[in-house]
């Protein structure tokens, strides 16, 4: 088992970073369909804000790919057996079960799609138990206090090619969002469609980013908050 380095366990997220060759229009896109504020960065990144939170990050990259950044005491980079990674900040945890409830345009949740079983490393790495409400589908968690809530979750896939991290983003309603993502150029590769987290569709950004939308969650994790 991989050595244990936060018994405490992350509690959420930091933020979340797109990375994209098409780092402005990626931008205009998602502040289109999230209603984000957008400030840009000399480097020529971006970051969208909901009010006086930030939503993500864009940056220029090679190819579109979402990176999710977790709170924790310890700057560092993660990477499973699988080749699936994360990254770990130190800092305010801003998206998560005991942070603000999400907010349209913020991140809502986040779930592991894994053709691999590498349940026991994010658990050591992150301090997270695992609950498994069915043979596909299983919930990391974390305490403080006593009070256990659900972090993030992990959808089995047959997939190799799918495996990642999917990023959720809280919308008021998934189907006129998914209204605007097809007027702007986008992808709806998933039609509105309820499952145990929420209303959900996955959507694919003109650059070929792909995430989800999750209609008005009545926390982090959607239906998993309660």
């Amino acid at each position: 088992m991989p050595e244990q380095h936060h018994s405490a366990g992350s509690c959420g997220l930091r933020r979340l970073e797109l990375f994209t060759p098409l780092a402005e229009p990626s931008v205009d896109f998602y502040a289109a369909v999230l209603g984000w504020a957008v400030i840009a960065d000399p480097d020529g990144s971006f970051t969208g804000w909901v009010g006086d939170r930030l939503a993500a990050a864009v940056r220029p990259g090679d190819s579109p790919c979402w990176h999710v950044v977790f709170g924790g005491p310890e700057t560092r980079s993660l990477r499973d057996p699988s080749d699936v990674d994360a990254w770990v900040d130190g800092g305010r945890v801003l998206h998560g079960p005991w942070a603000p409830e999400p907010r349209a345009g913020e991140p809502c949740w986040a779930e592991l799609m894994s053709s691999a079983d590498t349940d026991d490393y994010w658990s050591a790495q992150l301090g997270w138990e695992v609950r498994s409400p069915s043979e596909e589908f299983l919930l990391y968690e974390s305490s403080r206090r006593g009070d256990r809530r659900a972090v993030a979750g992990r959808l089995r896939t047959l997939e190799p090619k799918l495996a990642g991290w999917m990023v959720y983003f809280a919308v008021g309603s998934v189907a006129k969002a998914c209204e605007r993502v097809a007027e702007l150029g986008g992808t709806v590769l998933v039609p509105p469609t309820s499952v145990p987290t929420g209303l959900v569709a996955s959507i694919a950004d003109p650059a070929g980013g792909v995430c989800a939308l999750l209609e008005s969650p009545p926390g982090w994790g959607g239906t998993w908050s309660s």
